[in-house]
């Protein structure tokens, strides 16, 4: 971390300097291009065999009252405040070496000192391809987007009951596009399954987990909300996703491995965790639409219960001014519903969210204004109880 700092206050006054005219290019006496572009400042030698860009990223959110998803009734009366912070702060590095198929990149989160991505893809041909280090494991769609490159000012109500997050582990991938509508992509990892920063695993299994997706249309959707592109000819994706694995969690996240509410701590505890999903996304004209329905069954190794878990979200968004013209051009209306059951053998206990967001583009995804409102609705009849509220944010993302 103190080479990297180093190497942006050597850069500064370059970059600076550079950044007032947007997309100029230098080449000094040895052959090394300085230019900016969509993944920031970039130094590259003349012969390509060397790349390496530097980006930053900022995120601003206000939100009232209280900024987290409820995860259980208490904490619709917990003293929920309003919050103002910095939500995101963020170094990004990539670029690749010695050949254009040989890349890296890594990415640092500044306000919490962790290290989120560090990763290595040998990418020689479009139909197979490896990746090693940790990365977010290409299992939900809603997950692997980038939280820069979202919809909504965050995922889903179900995104943490279901993601796999960040992994460390080995995975090979790629597209296999013959002729015909019969185009496909796949991705199949083999991991620690212990969660982001586990330089060991537990024990001797490890996570295996897989995602085949039918490229509808003949052509590939790129891993981001909003049909920023306004792809003239339409784009879908229909997956399916699997994931087995068995280590003392039942959820993870950007902190690591952790508990579901309802789930033991002690180290003594086991769980196998199987779960997939099916999801679909389209994009056509300005008009964008993505969903999951997911399944999850974890079972204690040690008291031998099985509990089944059940969640999907349905979320869409358009540009109007595509047929309202005195709407701003660059403004999106979006909206998503979620449910969740937290044990489908508890009919009445179920999770709903139900939000809207407005979306205004001053550079597509890397300078971006959002404001949501989100109403939630939670049922637990073994309590003969029920809660529901609104909560408000406003998001402002920049990078640079």
């Amino acid at each position: 971390m103190r080479k990297t700092i180093l190497l942006c206050g050597f850069l500064f006054p370059a970059l600076v300097t550079l950044g007032r005219k947007p997309g100029l290019s230098m080449t000094d006496s040895s052959g090394v291009r300085l230019s900016y572009g969509i993944k920031g400042f970039e130094l590259a030698t003349r012969d390509d065999r060397f790349a390496l860009q530097i980006q930053s990223r900022l995120q601003f959110r206000f939100a009232t009252p209280g900024d987290q998803d409820p995860a259980t009734l208490e904490d619709f009366t917990s003293g929920r405040k309003t919050v103002f912070k910095i939500n995101r702060a963020r170094l990004k590095v990539g670029g690749h070496a010695y050949k254009p198929w040989l890349s890296y990149y890594w990415e640092y989160e500044l306000s919490q000192s962790n290290l989120l991505d560090f990763r290595l893809m040998v990418e020689p041909w479009p139909w197979l391809n490896f990746k090693f280090g940790q990365w977010k494991v290409e299992y939900t769609r809603e997950r692997f987007i980038s939280s820069g490159e979202q919809q909504m000012v965050e995922r889903s109500l179900i995104n943490k009951p279901f993601t796999l997050d960040r992994q460390q582990g080995a995975t090979v991938y790629g597209r296999v596009k013959p002729r015909g509508i019969a185009d496909f992509s796949y991705w199949f990892a083999v991991l620690t399954g212990n969660g982001r920063g586990a330089k060991v695993n537990d024990d001797n299994e490890l996570m295996y987990s897989g995602r085949l997706q039918w490229n509808v249309f003949g052509r590939e959707l790129a891993f981001e909300g909003c049909d920023l592109e306004y792809h003239e000819k339409p784009a879908g994706i229909i997956a399916i996703c699997a994931v087995t694995n068995n280590s003392p969690y039942t959820r993870f996240s950007q902190s690591g491995g952790g508990q579901l509410e309802g789930f033991e701590t002690p180290d003594s505890v086991r769980y196998r965790v199987n779960q997939f999903q099916v999801e679909s996304a389209f994009m056509y004209k300005g008009f964008s639409w993505q969903e999951e329905y997911h399944y999850k069954y974890i079972h204690n190794d040690i008291t031998g219960e099985l509990t089944t878990l059940r969640g999907i979200y349905l979320q869409a968004g358009y540009f109007f001014h595509n047929v309202l013209h005195f709407v701003p051009e660059h403004l999106e209306l979006a909206g998503r519903f979620a449910g969740y059951r937290p044990d489908i053998n508890q009919p009445g206990n179920r999770q709903q969210e139900y939000s809207l967001a407005t979306n205004y583009f001053f550079k597509e995804h890397k300078n971006k204004l959002t404001a949501e409102a989100t109403y939630f609705n939670f049922e637990d009849k073994t309590l003969e109880n029920q809660a529901s509220g609104w909560r408000f944010r406003l998001q402002w993302d920049i990078s640079f």
